[in-house]
């Protein structure tokens, strides 16, 4: 990682916690924790959508398919991660680099399509409230589009 100049911390042996620097997403933190077998990826994309559930899931699903390493998933709580493993045996300088160029693409290419879906009315309304006190929209910008003013 060094070589590549990612930003990272060794948290314990064999757990590392990188952090990938994005455009539309600020950043994705990116979890790599060596397991007796295999070195196992996490990385947060978003929070539990409020709504459009069901189109949410069916974006997730059909991007699995067009994934490298890794695979959108969802935990308890209904937030969204990218996980992954790659056999112990596989684990080069440049299969890490593809990996996490997968999850960097993924995570900050997907991020606004999945707060479109998800986060739509509650994107409306944060823009209403702004445009009501005169604040700023230069982060709402990418989502115009929803907004009828």
């Amino acid at each position: 990682m060094d070589e590549r100049e990612l930003k990272y911390d060794r948290r314990e042996e064999g757990r590392f916690f990188v952090t990938l620097p994005g455009t539309k997403k600020l950043q994705t933190n990116v979890w790599l924790v060596e397991t007796k077998h295999a070195l196992v990826v996490e990385a947060f994309v978003c929070r539990r959508p409020d709504q459009s559930f069901e189109d949410v899931y069916r974006f997730l699903l059909r991007r699995n398919a067009r994934l490298y390493g890794v695979h959108y998933t969802i935990d308890a709580e209904g937030d969204i991660y990218l996980v992954g493993r790659v056999g112990k045996h596989a684990v080069t300088a440049d299969e890490l680099d593809r990996v996490l160029g997968q999850v960097l693409e993924a995570a900050d290419g997907d991020f606004n399509p999945l707060l479109e879906i998800g986060f739509a009315d509650a994107i409306r309304r944060e823009w209403a409230w702004r445009v009501s006190r005169g604040e700023s929209l230069a982060n709402l910008r990418a989502f115009q589009h929803l907004v009828s003013e």
